[in-house]
């Protein structure tokens, strides 16, 4: 990646695979940076996902509640997870809105995809906003999962961002990309 502000790109001089697990692995990669000089950089590998921003036909939001172990807290999200060998990034989005919600979509547009933490982490995250909703089947989480789904009203999600009680990065940003987030001053 280019860049001409810097003159260039990294070069991978080598690397070295510390952990394997089930979702992620982790090199540790020894780079040379455009001015010539060598650095480490650690390197967590993850196949990427979809975060769903599904409207219903009045206009509510579904999202989901979970434990999230690392944060410590339960918190409301868009549905979204991990993308599996030899999915397209639609039909991750099909999949996971079905499972953690047991809803279908009539319509999927591509809200476009970022990566959740480019200075450690691969993993891109692609968002689509899924309209004409119906249920379809009863949700059928993952084992490890334990969901929560309610369909919130715009007013009601403003308010909880606005509060600080959406915390997690891709439901905000897919909110954002979806047109539903706006900008607000800021406190104090």
């Amino acid at each position: 990646m280019a860049d001409e502000n810097t003159g260039g790109r990294d070069q991978l001089l080598g690397s070295e695979e510390r952990f394997r697990g089930r979702l992620l692995r982790l090199t540790v990669d020894v780079i040379e940076v455009s001015t010539g000089r060598r650095a480490q950089r650690e390197v967590v590998h993850h196949p990427g996902g979809v975060g769903v921003v599904a409207v219903t036909d009045d206009g509510r939001v579904l999202l989901v509640r979970q434990y999230r172990h690392a944060a410590g807290e339960h918190l409301w999200e868009i549905p979204a997870g991990g993308r599996e060998e030899g999915e397209s990034v639609l039909e991750t989005a099909r999949r996971e809105l079905a499972e953690e919600t047991g809803y279908g979509a009539e319509s999927w547009l591509g809200l476009g995809a970022t990566y959740l933490a480019p200075g450690y982490s691969t993993e891109l995250l692609w968002y689509f906003r899924a309209s004409a909703l119906s249920q379809i089947e009863e949700p059928h989480p993952d084992p490890d999962e334990v969901l929560e789904a309610r369909l919130f009203t715009i007013e009601e999600l403003l308010e909880l961002a606005y509060q600080g009680q959406l915390r997690d990065a891709k439901t905000l940003a897919g909110l954002a990309l979806a047109g539903i987030l706006r900008l607000v001053p800021a406190a104090g």
